[in-house]
């Protein structure tokens, strides 16, 4: 197995595509090509996690934070990233992040702090929008399935909970063939009536290419007509943060104090209670302040992110609970999900988990 089936198991499930403007996700050091010898699972890359790796025979450390996150400019050892870096390197050792990708993903962090919550009727709290495109083609009508079933093989036709999602219109088609075409049907320099299928389907954009292929190698035309259109729609299944209800509603106190044991943090930071029920929740693992007035919108009683500042608590404006349970604390769940991903698609490989605590943050 090389590197880059394990880094295209996460793509898959995570694309790149999805990551901030900002962020740095993917491979950041070592080559797709290696032989993957085992392949240890962390929140950070640490000098002590690239460590552990050489010590567990693993050439590959996945990582929700990119150890490379503004560039390097020099590489002298004077600080820890550049300190990873050599040693990586030096000790061919491979690093990939999967962050704000991950983030985004509608079954990503966040839903594992929600699965801590056990809430229910999850959406996401802040999707995402431009990331959907509608393909247009016209086919014959006897063409119509089997191109259709290419299209769905391909991705395309989710839409929600549903699958194969299409649109079909019959109308009909004309067109010539000029010198040196072999067109599948009508005569060359002759007019054709052809009657047609319209085939309409949405895909996500980081599939375009496999939709394109796709269409191309499953229609009959030697020209095939069609059109790409990107959407304004939101995107339901990617985004920041999610939303959803506890299965019964707790009294603040008693909510605080399940946060408090569910995230196994040392402290939570939170705002003034209401003296209201809490039932609806919004959350978002690592720095989620900006996320606040969405949270707020959305009508949470209560809102579990981490990274507040001092005066960014005053912008609860006693419309909500803010629950600041710590950036690694939201995150930690992190590693559990790289398992289930790779354990899922090959269930006899055996990731490793690193036992390394890499949160720098402690608690008096």
């Amino acid at each position: 197995m090389k590197i880059r089936d394990i880094t295209n198991a996460i793509a898959a499930f995570a694309p790149l595509q999805y990551q901030e403007s900002y962020d740095n996700a993917g491979l950041l050091f070592g080559s797709p090509d290696w032989e993957v010898t085992g392949v240890l699972l962390t929140l950070d890359a640490t000098e002590a996690v690239i460590e552990e790796a050489i010590a567990r025979n693993c050439n590959l450390v996945v990582a929700h934070h990119p150890i490379v996150f503004g560039g390097l400019k020099k590489i002298n050892g004077n600080n820890y990233v550049e300190r990873v870096a050599i040693k990586a390197i030096k000790n061919d050792i491979a690093v990939y992040a999967a962050h704000t990708n991950l983030d985004n993903v509608r079954n990503g962090v966040c839903e594992m702090m929600a699965r801590k919550l056990a809430l229910q009727q999850c959406s996401v709290l802040s999707p995402k929008r431009e990331l959907l495109r509608k393909l247009y083609t016209f086919v014959p009508q006897a063409d119509a399935e089997k191109l259709r079933n290419a299209l769905f093989a391909a991705g395309a036709g989710h839409i929600g909970a549903y699958s194969e999602c299409s649109y079909n219109v019959e109308g009909t088609g004309t067109f010539k063939g000029g010198e040196g075409t072999n067109p599948h049907v009508g005569k060359v320099g002759e007019r054709h009536h052809e009657a047609e299928t319209k085939v309409e389907v949405i895909f996500p954009v980081y599939l375009e290419q496999y939709v394109i292929r796709a269409l191309l190698d499953n229609h009959p035309y030697e020209e095939v007509a069609y059109d790409i259109v990107k959407l304004e729609n939101a995107y339901g299944e990617v985004g920041s943060g999610l939303v959803g209800y506890l299965k019964e509603a707790m009294d603040e106190e008693t909510f605080l104090s399940w946060v408090k044991q569910q995230f196994d943090t040392g402290c939570v930071r939170y705002t003034p209670l209401r003296g209201k029920p809490v039932k609806k929740v919004a959350l978002c693992g690592g720095a989620g302040s900006f996320l606040l007035k969405k949270a707020i919108s959305a009508g949470a009683d209560a809102y579990i992110s981490a990274d507040f500042k001092y005066h960014e608590f005053f912008d609860a404006e006693n419309q909500i609970v803010i629950a600041d349970v710590g950036h690694f604390e939201s995150e930690q769940f992190t590693v559990e999900l790289f398992y289930h991903i790779l354990t899922e698609k090959f269930p006899n490989f055996a990731p490793l988990k690193s036992t390394i605590r890499t949160n720098p943050v402690n608690y008096l």
